[in-house]
């Protein structure tokens, strides 16, 4: 591999060697690739619990399938990666503790509609089209959009392994700008119906573009009777800039989020870290090779982050948000 679209937890448990059998993988960060764009869906089983942003709606519904012998399932697509972080969070600001309370079971973003159908899960958390293509078939609805969790969050990242850009940092630099003009193409609302064409193929998503054009558009159809037009939580691509910038203080919160559930150690140097993988200087550099300097921000943090719970994540301090949570893995 020497590039990806992926989720922005991985390149650091790669990097530590968290999910590579205990082998650092180093990987660098290039870029965000997106803010927003995921949801968490619910099976129509829960349909008169009208399940939205409190979770806690859905907790003696979990009590009692476990009094009966049977286990709570909720899907994600990367035990440590961002839909597993989401749906966590979502669980825990309910009262509900993921693994405990509730199982969490790994599924490709492919096959969750199809495992929902047969009523492998209960809710799943992933990106679209999947969840619009649940609403769809009529097999579930959408609770919540992630951009209702923490507005304008980051998502995904554009990642190469650090040996090969050191080796090739000319190279980079040019992929990097590339992404960078699609991000800035995408974004624009006259190119979404054409983007949905796109990735619609069986290259790509392999599901028709209806499935993909509204949400990509602001339009969410939740599937229980709420529909939103405009939508402030549609996927960004790249907001001036905002969402393509790997802002470091974002890093720093999923590091922080994966030391609260365990995946990587309690005692993890959260900004020591960041500043191994995170390489914004290349980003800065890509900005002004297309024409975009005014785009570069004039700090690498975004600042406080407000979560939908009123939780906030003061990047100069992140043990004090781990200490403010009710519910984590840490002992």
């Amino acid at each position: 591999m020497d590039g990806a679209h992926i989720l922005t937890p991985m390149p650091y448990l790669m990097t530590t060697g968290a999910v590579t059998e205990g082998t650092p993988v180093p990987m660098y960060i290039l870029a965000r690739l997106n803010l927003n764009g995921q949801c968490i869906s619910v099976a129509n089983t829960y349909k008169d619990l009208k399940l939205g942003l409190k979770s806690d709606v859905i907790k003696d519904a979990i009590s009692k399938a476990k009094s009966n012998g049977k286990e709570a399932k909720f899907a994600v697509t990367f035990p440590g990666g961002t839909h597993d972080l989401w749906m966590r969070y979502w669980l825990a600001a309910g009262g509900i503790t993921p693994k405990k309370d509730a199982s969490l079971i790994v599924i490709p973003p492919p096959q969750m509609v199809a495992n929902m159908k047969e009523g492998q899960m209960e809710a799943f958390c992933v990106g679209e089209p999947w969840n619009g293509q649940l609403v769809n078939q009529g097999i579930g609805y959408t609770a919540l959009t992630t951009g209702e969790l923490w507005n304008n969050h980051p998502e995904k990242a554009f990642t190469m392994p650090a040996d090969w850009v050191d080796k090739n940092p000319k190279a980079a630099k040019a992929l990097l700008m590339a992404v960078m003009e699609a991000q800035m193409w995408c974004d624009k609302m006259e190119n979404k119906e054409e983007m949905a064409e796109i990735v619609s193929a069986q290259k790509y998503f392999k599901a028709p573009a209806k499935d993909i054009v509204d949400r990509a558009k602001g339009k969410f159809d939740y599937g229980n009777g709420r529909v939103e037009e405009n939508s402030e939580h549609v996927m960004k691509f790249w907001l001036n800039g905002e969402a393509s910038y790997p802002f470091q203080s974002h890093d720093l919160w999923f590091i922080t989020e994966d030391m609260r559930w365990g995946y990587l150690p309690a005692d993890t140097d959260g900004m020591a870290l960041v500043k191994k993988v995170n390489r914004e200087d290349i980003w800065k550099e890509a900005a002004k090779g297309i024409g975009q300097e005014a785009a570069i921000p004039k700090s690498t943090s975004r600042g406080v982050e407000t979560f939908f719970d009123g939780t906030r994540f003061d990047p100069e301090n992140p043990q004090a948000y781990l200490k403010s949570l009710k519910i984590t893995a840490i002992a």
